[in-house]
């Protein structure tokens, strides 16, 4: 697998537990907020928050959940102000961490970070320490399973896409922010069955092992669990075998 995507293939595999939790919904809305806050309120318009969306929906979402997330996104929320910011550090193993928040108060959003970063092993930064690491890239994912690999990955490269990978059960496409919508859009026209998002991706990544690994990927969960943040990333890598141990 490739470094740029192991949180969220990760996630991908704690799916079910998650749902469990009752932490599918949460994870959702952000989605939709922050697709919303990015490209506008209109699915039409925004193809990733049309997949949000879609995804909200198979979770059996309440369609009022759903605007009250588009809303927030766009700012819309009558008698709530959202700001977006970004927020950078490290975490264990000394890998890059990058949050994209949208609060009602920084002032309680900013001390409940540090203390999550501090406790887990890692350090919240100043602005622009890791930010250079990154780049702004769309991603589609789609199950491999009764899907010909050859086809999809001619079909992604018709429309535009960057790149292609595919793991044990996935296959994922890389493309511009700018290609993103012609390729999922396309995919979705084939009959593909795909989820995508435009977000942060690391330019090289960083191995962790052992128990850095373990801190990093609870660091990891417990800022995603915070409701002002709505996307974590992260440049860290690890191997299959560890992966398997860790989950």
């Amino acid at each position: 697998m490739s470094g740029h995507s192991k949180w969220s293939t990760i996630k991908r595999k704690k799916g079910a537990a998650d749902a469990k939790r009752g932490a599918v919904f949460t994870q959702v809305s952000k989605d939709i907020a922050l697709s919303a806050r990015e490209s506008g309120g209109d699915p039409e318009m925004n193809p990733a928050l049309r997949l949000a969306i879609k995804k909200a929906k198979a979770a059996n979402m309440p369609s009022a959940n759903i605007e009250r997330a588009i809303n927030k996104g766009t700012g819309n929320l009558p008698g709530v102000k959202y700001e977006n910011y970004v927020y950078e550090g490290y975490g264990p193993g000394g890998v890059a961490i990058m949050m994209e928040v949208m609060t009602d108060n920084k002032n309680r959003t900013v001390p409940d970070i540090r203390h999550i970063m501090s406790k887990n092993g890692g350090n919240l930064g100043e602005s622009g320490c890791v930010n250079w690491m990154f780049e702004k890239k769309g991603t589609i994912t789609l199950d491999k399973k009764g899907v010909d690999e050859d086809a999809v990955l001619e079909k992604s490269l018709e429309l535009g896409a960057d790149d292609f990978e595919s793991d044990n059960d996935v296959i994922e496409i890389t493309t511009s922010p700018e290609a993103f919508g012609d390729v999922s859009n396309g995919l979705e026209k084939e009959g593909y069955e795909i989820e995508g998002e435009v977000g942060l991706t690391p330019i090289n990544s960083v191995n962790v092992s052992g128990k850095d690994a373990q801190q990093l990927l609870q660091l990891l969960e417990k800022l995603e669990e915070n409701e002002d943040i709505q996307k974590v990333y992260s440049n860290f890598d690890l191997d299959e075998s560890e992966l398997g141990s860790l989950l």
